[in-house]
């Protein structure tokens, strides 16, 4: 009894075991040697649903997942990074879903499964977000003749803390934390960024500054992360969505930054809901207005498209 017992429960084990290999055999490695600021530990990724979510959760090996549009040419490329508070990852509707909208406007896209901080499988965890989304930027600019992209039209995107991590990226590209060829810029052309977290300073979202940096972290670290303050003349335009009823992540946090660029000369348009709230991807349903129309004829105007 006892043995008949364990067998359902040891083929839900090995099911969900099997479909995640399922699921990592469509994303490649981030990098193709050693990771960087990495500890070796057993690898506990899973995948899991919250509604009509798909979540993933404990990432300690980062992958991506190239969407190419096809066709023939070079065209521009977006590297999309989901939301998910630097705890998880919503890799659907803020990950692939997005990526397959790109490729039918003739856009390729990179859906990048960054690391999740962690003491535990991370020497210094806050910078290993930012590395892997460096290395991303790297892959696609290093394969642009391969993946017939547009090495000059190579864009970021992030929803929520994964708009954190986008602007991190757009604000701090000088800043190289892992070490590659100096004649490929980490700089992306333009930035996406889907009611993102911009500040960790009073209206930031405290739960992603914790998870990445942590709850005892100095005011060096969150001045560091906090992009508003590090907006210049060279910083890519931006294009930005927020509801004003985000209850989770203020709009000051887009409103701030784009305001920081257009004071400093650099574009910024800002999509705005009255409702909405949080975590809406791309079907915001309060509304009938699509933020991707906007986005499409904002390509246009940038001559990204």
């Amino acid at each position: 009894m006892k043995h008949s017992r364990l067998f359902p429960i040891l083929f839900l084990i090995t099911s969900s075991l099997l479909a995640m290999d399922s699921v990592n055999a469509q994303y490649k490695p981030l990098y193709v040697h050693k990771i960087p600021n990495y500890i070796e530990t057993p690898d506990t990724e899973s995948e899991s649903m919250y509604g009509e979510m798909l979540i993933v959760s404990n990432v300690s090996i980062p992958r991506y997942q190239f969407f190419s549009a096809g066709g023939d040419g070079q065209k521009p490329c977006v590297v999309i990074c989901p939301g998910g508070g630097y705890g998880i990852l919503a890799a659907a509707h803020e990950g692939t879903d997005v990526a397959k909208y790109f490729n039918s406007i003739g856009v390729h896209a990179l859906v990048l499964k960054y690391r999740i901080p962690s003491d535990e499988h991370q020497t210094n965890k806050m910078f290993v977000p930012l590395q892997d989304v460096q290395q991303a930027m790297y892959l696609v600019r290093s394969n642009a003749k391969k993946w017939h992209v547009d090495a000059n039209k190579v864009g970021v995107m992030g929803f929520s803390a994964g708009g954190h991590l986008a602007s991190t990226l757009a604000t701090h590209y000088d800043d190289r934390k892992i070490v590659r060829k100096k004649t490929i810029s980490f700089r992306p052309d333009f930035q996406l960024l889907i009611y993102p977290v911009i500040s960790f300073g009073s209206f930031g979202h405290k739960g992603s500054r914790d998870n990445l940096l942590s709850p005892d972290t100095t005011a060096l670290n969150i001045a560091y992360f906090s992009n508003e303050l590090h907006v210049d003349k060279n910083t890519p335009p931006a294009f930005l969505v927020h509801a004003k009823d985000d209850d989770a992540v203020p709009i000051e946090n887009s409103i701030v930054f784009s305001s920081k660029l257009k004071e400093s000369g650099v574009e910024a348009t800002v999509i705005t809901y009255e409702n909405g709230g949080h975590g809406f991807g791309m079907n915001n349903k309060t509304s009938s207005e699509k933020w991707t129309d906007a986005l499409f004829l904002w390509f246009k105007k940038q001559g990204i498209l």
